[in-house]
C-alpha cells in the first residue's frame, strides 16, 4: 500500500525558466539539480513540508528522441506524473500484476531516488502513477 505522495512531476521545455516561477513567485527554495542519463533527463527537485514532505519535481527532457521529449512536444508543458512512496516495490509489482492492473513495467527501473514502476494512466482514472521504493 502507498505510504505517502513521494512527489509532483511536471515537465517543462526549460528547468532554469520554469525556477523562475517555482523559485521566484512561489518562493519554493530549489533543492538538488540532477540528471538522470538512463532516463534522459534533468530533474529540479522542490522539496515542501520538511524531511517527511513532499517534492515537486520539474522534468525536463534532455534528449529530442527520448519518450518524455516526445510527451512534452504532443501535450505541452505539465503534469506529467504523480509518485506513491511504497515499502517493497518488488512486492507491489507482483501484486498490482495479480490485479490485472496496466503497468508499463516488467521490471523495477532505477529512478533518481531508488527503484521505481509506472502504472498506465488507462488503469488509473487518466493519471501515470509512478510507485516508487526509496532506497
Amino acid at each position: 500500500m502507498p505510504k505517502r505522495i513521494d512527489h509532483v512531476a511536471i515537465i517543462v521545455r526549460d528547468i532554469e525558466q520554469a525556477l523562475g516561477f517555482y523559485r521566484d513567485t512561489l518562493g519554493i527554495t530549489p533543492g538538488e539539480i540532477k540528471e538522470v542519463p538512463s532516463e534522459q533527463v534533468r530533474i529540479a527537485f522542490l522539496p515542501l513540508g520538511g524531511p517527511t514532505g513532499s517534492v515537486i519535481e520539474l522534468i525536463e527532457p534532455t534528449t529530442p528522441y527520448s519518450s518524455l521529449a516526445k510527451f512534452l512536444e504532443k501535450r505541452g508543458e505539465g503534469l506529467h506524473h504523480i509518485c506513491l512512496e511504497v515499502e517493497n516495490i518488488d512486492a507491489t509489482l507482483v501484486e498490482m500484476q495479480e490485479k490485472a492492473v496496466p503497468v508499463l513495467d516488467k521490471q523495477p527501473r532505477v529512478a533518481a531516488e531508488g527503484r521505481a514502476i509506472f502504472l498506465h494512466p488507462r488503469g488509473a482514472n487518466g493519471v501515470l502513477l509512478e510507485l516508487l521504493e526509496k532506497v
